[in-house]
């Protein structure tokens, strides 16, 4: 085989029929490619057959079949370490290319030699355009939030020109392999939530900017977000926005996101309790985790459980 570009890295866990119309976009924008690539899918110890799905796809190089539940970022670390691309592509079981993705991503980075990596436009299964690319969270952008201005000064993917964020989502997102090797690819301590923002955070501390490139879109299902067990993904969206807070952060400014970000939840809880269609107790939930990130259990502890037979998750 020729030189790898682009290595496709798929992380899928229990769905199947989300990782197969993945895949079958994958091979859509493989057959007008002009350089070489190859594709591995990491199975979650899914149990709905997807790993045998993944082996019978066409465009499948390679199968990891894990037999234990692990966090999204050890997953994305391991692919990030066994491709063989100049480029690794990381994508959910739940992004789907849009043609032309793969290049417009790959040419952003090509002309951008200290980039480390490039996010694509996401789009909401009906078109709607959906935030990608964000300024790096802290006190600032906490305050924002507080303020209800969010949109407008921390969200930093709008336009049509491909620009430099701070991050950017990992739904699809392509990485230079040379600056994850730099870097020692993502920090595992993230089971998941926050660590596609501290992987562009070191990469910007070593030097590399991140791209968002509307030039290339993705249609996201965000089945992530809007799955099973949601008092879980508080907990554990809670305790990774505080780690990367106390990562990169002084202590008075993790506390201070804790509490405007807190703050933030509650409005929205009251908010709900006279709008339709809003769910004032989640709402409160995230007041509470948010302010006592250490307590509950989140997505590792669930995970935990799969793997010792529970297997609810």
């Amino acid at each position: 085989m020729a030189d790898v570009e682009v290595t496709f890295c798929v992380v899928n866990t229990q769905q199947r029929e989300l990782l197969v119309r993945g895949l079958d976009a994958i091979a859509r924008e493989q057959g007008q490619l002009p350089f070489a690539t190859e594709v591995m899918v990491l199975d979650n110890a899914s149990t709905d057959g997807s790993a045998g799905a993944a082996r019978n796809h066409a465009a499948v190089d390679e199968v990891i079949a894990l037999e234990q539940r692990r966090g999204k970022a050890d997953n994305d670390t391991e692919l990030l370490r066994r491709a063989r691309g100049r480029y690794a592509l990381l994508l959910n079981e739940d992004s789907e290319l849009l043609p032309g993705a793969t290049v417009a991503l790959r040419d952003a980075l090509k002309a951008s030699p200290r980039s480390g990596a490039a996010g694509a436009r996401l789009l909401r299964p009906g078109g709607r355009l959906q935030p990608s690319a964000w300024r790096f969270p802290g006190p600032a952008s906490a305050l924002a939030s507080a303020l209800f201005v969010h949109r407008w000064t921390t969200v930093q993917s709008r336009g049509e020109v491909t620009r430099v964020v701070d991050w950017a989502q990992s739904a699809a997102l392509l990485v230079r392999s040379d600056a994850a090797r730099e870097i020692e690819w993502m920090d595992t301590q993230f089971f998941v939530y926050s660590d596609e923002v501290d992987f562009c955070k070191r990469l910007a501390g070593a030097g590399w900017t991140t791209l968002y490139v509307p030039a290339a879109s993705a249609i996201h299902h965000e089945q992530l977000s809007t799955g099973a067990v949601p008092e879980r993904r508080i907990v554990e969206l809670s305790r990774n926005r505080d780690r990367y807070m106390r990562k990169h952060h002084t202590a008075l400014s993790a506390a201070l996101v804790r509490w405007l970000t807190a703050w933030t939840y509650a409005a929205r809880a009251a908010a709900a309790t006279v709008l339709p269609g809003h769910d004032a107790r989640r709402y409160w939930r995230h007041v509470t985790a948010t302010l006592h990130p250490e307590r509950g259990e989140g997505l590792r502890e669930a995970a935990q459980e799969y793997n010792r037979g529970g297997r609810r998750l």
